[in-house]
């Protein structure tokens, strides 16, 4: 049972780049673009340079960096995902997609696939309850639409496969269909973590095996309250795979329905888990890392105490983690 100190809303000091939330005219036209030259990419595929912030995007989670949802626009959590990538290739920290970086991050593969849907992209479908007492009263805590489940499941934003795919109705698709996604797929790490580096300015966590390479990289949310931010030298005691979450009302004086239930309530396992689906519990109670829902707001938004990443990059990291890891909390 997890969360004691996991929760999370906006940051009232934090804005988002104009062009992260709403895409110039350029980069939709760019982004149709690309859709329309992946879908005549050759068969045998020979590595090229990076061309566009879309094959950069995809190609950097390929390597274990990633930069929050893919979504074609040159972000924030893009330019500090491309400085983590020079950093650890020596190509300096620019943070910006120059000849040296396109040269380094070759395209091993086209940017965009298609998907074809299928029935069991529907099993387990169901609207996520609005309570936090009909929460813990549900089976599971499942993606609530296909839109949602492919968006995480190809490391996407949920208004980037929109755009992606014009005209496409996702209430009505049925098995059969096939939709544009990113072309990302599960990562190869070659080598063994041996520390968790998480930066608290930066906002940022980093996986380095014994040589300090950097195995995964990846945008993370912190506490809001300064004083609720750990620091120093952390262990890794527990690792968990789809986790239940124990909502504690002390913890949300801000929601009624929490003060007026007054005791706590174990919330079932699933994506849409307020620790989503993995847990990596620290010797510090109720502190850990662990996913999120809400992809798009990692990095942007704060939580209560904890360490939040998307679902697919704390998936990522159950990988490389074991009990006993050591994980070094930054300043």
């Amino acid at each position: 049972m997890f969360g004691a100190a996991c929760a999370g809303f906006p940051s009232t000091g934090e804005t988002a780049t104009a062009g992260s939330v709403f895409p110039t005219r350029q980069s939709v036209v760019a982004l149709l673009c690309a859709v329309a030259v992946a879908a005549q990419e050759p068969v045998a595929w020979e590595p090229r340079a990076v061309s566009t912030v879309l094959e950069a995007q995809v190609e950097l989670h390929r390597r274990g960096f990633s930069c929050g949802p893919i979504d074609g626009v040159a972000g924030g959590q893009t330019a500090a995902t491309l400085r983590a990538f020079q950093r650890a290739e020596g190509l300096g920290e620019a943070g910006a997609l120059d000849a040296a970086t396109r040269e380094h991050l070759r395209l091993t593969a086209p940017a965009l696939k298609v998907h074809m849907v299928t029935a069991e992209d529907f099993t387990g479908l169901r609207p996520l309850p609005a309570t936090w007492l009909e929460k813990s009263q549900a089976p599971e805590l499942a993606h609530a639409t296909l839109l949602e489940r492919l968006a995480e499941r190809h490391r996407a934003g949920v208004n980037f496969l929109r755009r992606l795919n014009p005209g496409t109705d996702w209430e009505a698709l049925e098995p059969g269909a096939s939709v544009t996604v990113p072309a990302v797929g599960p990562i190869a790490f070659a080598g063994r973590a041996a520390q968790i580096v998480i930066r608290l300015e930066a906002r940022e966590l980093e996986a380095t095996d014994a040589d300090g390479r950097v195995l995964l990289h990846s945008p993370v949310s912190i506490a809001r309250k300064v004083e609720k931010r750990p620091s120093g030298e952390l262990q890794v005691i527990v690792v968990v795979r789809e986790p239940n979450y124990t909502f504690d009302p002390a913890v949300f004086p801000e929601s009624e329905e929490g003060q007026a239930l007054g005791r706590r309530l174990i919330l079932p396992p699933g994506p849409n888990n307020p620790v989503g689906r993995a847990w990596i519990g620290l010797n510090l109670p109720g502190y850990g890392i662990h996913g999120t829902p809400d992809p798009e707001k990692v990095g942007r938004t704060e939580s209560h105490g904890c360490f939040r990443l998307a679902n697919w990059d704390a998936l990522a990291l159950l990988e490389l983690v074991r009990v006993g890891l050591a994980v070094r909390v930054e300043p």
